[in-house]
């Protein structure tokens, strides 16, 4: 698609119409199709095109390009992942055959690049989820002058006993990281990893400190088909997966409950007080209505990863059904291993393909509104006397 830099609006005496197919301002639910009116490097006006062809009859007019916008977040991602190789592979192969047999690849060098490759892409900001086993990546993502959004700790233990003991480790870790954190930089948040791969008692414990420590928090839930039967019956190719490792005996002992028909692991979540801070749920592929009912009730937003759900076999994001419901939907590209690339405007592309039926303008939005909402950042807004931006072009 064509590009425009800061130059493109320079000329004091000829405005310029810049028409798109999309056109998100941070404000309202968008044009489509829209423009953006510019002269001198400032926007004049924003709207639909034949508006502002009617009030700038002089403008000279070039199509910018598919979307204008201002830069998208990326919601989710894995970055110390970020020098692994991609490869679509069904989700029970992709861990051991990529995420396992890639392992050596994993690790600050992977955050660095990763990083370095989001501001070279111009995100707005980053959602990323620092691996339990590389902790040292987290003061390097709060040392960094050119990137914004948060950096959420994960945690794994799904032995309730050790719960206490691994909520304190963590929870010193992350009262010395946040004195690290300064005015426009990353913030901490916390990540507990699932609602299998961490313990009822952990969980709570996790999720009531954020809320109350007004901690950002991300969990994934119900990313592949295999999650839902594992909380419906306690068993399953996902048990078998995690029991080859040191886990419980029993999936009872995780969720300090039976396994039940109508148990999901959003109702789940849900019960046990864990959605009361709003935490943002990822992926929330294979959810029923009562999923999306509850979700929608606790005003939690969900981070949708379109590439990856699609490359590992994962089922596709109702997203229309939680668009209905109220749900503040973002976007993320989840690791570079199963998403492709850092690159959320590719993210949007893809989703335009996936949901032919959906309002282009909600997938912009998401990228936008609903990544800077996640991240807890101001929405980014493109009007009349701003400065012009080249990022606005996408």
């Amino acid at each position: 698609m064509g590009r425009m830099t800061a130059s493109s609006l320079s000329d004091p005496h000829t405005p310029e119409l810049l028409t798109c197919d999309v056109l998100f301002t941070g404000v309202g639910g968008g044009h489509a199709p829209g423009g953006v009116v510019g002269s001198n490097g400032v926007v004049a006006a924003t709207g639909h095109p034949d508006t502002l062809r009617a009030s700038y009859p002089h403008a000279r007019e070039r199509r910018a390009g598919a979307v204008i916008a201002p830069p998208p977040v990326n919601a989710h991602t894995h970055l110390d992942m970020s020098a692994y190789d991609f490869r679509a592979l069904p989700y029970f192969r992709w861990i051991p055959e990529v995420v396992m047999a890639q392992r050596e690849r994993r690790g600050l060098a992977g955050t660095e690049a990763g990083a370095d490759m989001l501001v070279r892409l111009g995100a707005g900001a980053v959602g990323d989820i620092v691996w339990a086993h590389l902790p040292d990546a987290m003061p390097a993502l709060l040392s960094r002058g050119n990137l914004r959004g948060v950096a959420y700790f994960e945690v794994l233990d799904p032995f309730p006993e050790t719960a206490d003991e691994t909520f304190r480790q963590t929870r010193e870790r992350v009262e010395g990281w946040r004195r690290l954190e300064w005015p426009g930089g990353m913030r901490v948040g916390l990540s507990p990893h699932t609602p299998f791969t961490v313990s009822h008692r952990l969980m709570r414990l996790l999720t009531e400190y954020a809320a109350g420590e007004g901690l950002p928090v991300q969990i994934h839930v119900a990313e592949h088909p295999s999650e839902a039967e594992l909380f419906c019956t306690g068993a399953g190719p996902l048990w078998e997966s995690m029991s080859r490792f040191r886990y419980p005996a029993s999936f009872s002992e995780v969720i300090g409950r039976d396994p039940a028909p109508d148990l999901t692991p959003v109702r789940y979540l849900d019960e046990l007080g864990a959605l009361a801070g709003r935490p943002a749920l990822v992926h929330m592929v294979n959810v029923t209505p009562d999923d999306i009912a509850r979700v929608s009730r606790a005003g939690c937003p969900v981070v949708s990863c379109p590439r990856s759900n699609a490359h590992l076999e994962c089922g596709t994001f109702p997203w229309v059904a939680f668009a209905a419901a109220g749900v503040e939907v973002a976007l993320g590209t989840d690791s570079v291993a199963s998403g492709e690339s850092l690159d959320v405007r590719e993210e949007v592309a893809f989703a335009r393909r996936l949901y032919p039926d959906l309002d282009p303008r909600l997938l912009v939005r998401a990228a936008v509104k609903g990544g800077s909402r996640v991240t807890g950042l101001p929405t980014p807004v493109l009007r009349r006397g701003e400065a012009w931006d080249a990022r606005y072009v996408w």
